[in-house]
């Protein structure tokens, strides 16, 4: 999904936006395989309608464990909140999962977020929202955090920052939302890298 095209735009905004080295393109990376526990940060789109299994879901907390961090965006409604929710506890099944709040160093760690608005995909900017009446409407910035009170998941309910990054240079596509999904990004990243 947005694939390469906002891998691509996100990346190139990253090496523009801070000191970490990025590669210039992206990297597909299977929790089927080990491959995943080269990288510290990874990104699944659409979770809203992915298939995680039980075996992924135990790979996926390992690589957590060992310091990895997990970014899942594109999920909107509660049918998709449901099945994200149902499969994310393969990982996690002891782990609440929390709003965050306002104060989260999550969201000032580069960039001082405050105001944070629900940012559409591009096929729903006239709407505003997807699944608009299951509950679509309105962003949720949501983690699952370990022991030392960090965010380990960050989850963005509601939004779709995947196509913020692809269609950051579409005229079509509104500044405001692929601002704000590419700083939130970058806090991410690097909140991913220092905490």
């Amino acid at each position: 999904q947005d694939y390469p095209r906002a891998d691509r735009h996100f990346a190139r905004a990253m090496r523009r936006l801070s000191r970490v080295d990025t590669r210039s393109v992206e990297q597909v990376v299977s929790l089927d395989d080990d491959d995943v526990y080269n990288w510290p940060w990874i990104y699944g789109v659409q979770v809203g309608e992915w298939g995680l299994t039980q075996k992924q879901g135990e790979k996926l907390r390992d690589y957590i464990q060992r310091g990895g961090f997990f970014m899942a965006d594109d999920l909107h409604g509660d049918a998709e909140w449901h099945e994200f929710e149902s499969r994310i506890r393969y990982a996690f099944p002891d782990r609440p999962i929390l709003e965050m709040q306002d104060d989260d160093p999550y969201f000032h760690v580069v960039f001082d977020i405050g105001e944070r608005p629900q940012v559409p995909g591009a096929a729903h900017l006239y709407e505003g929202c997807k699944n608009c009446r299951d509950n679509g409407r309105g962003a949720h910035w949501r983690g699952i955090y370990d022991d030392k009170n960090r965010v380990v998941v960050a989850i963005s309910h509601n939004s779709d920052l995947g196509d913020a990054w692809e269609f950051a240079d579409s005229p079509q596509y509104p500044e405001k939302q692929s601002s704000l999904a590419i700083r939130i990004t970058v806090n991410d990243v690097v909140y991913a890298m220092t905490h």
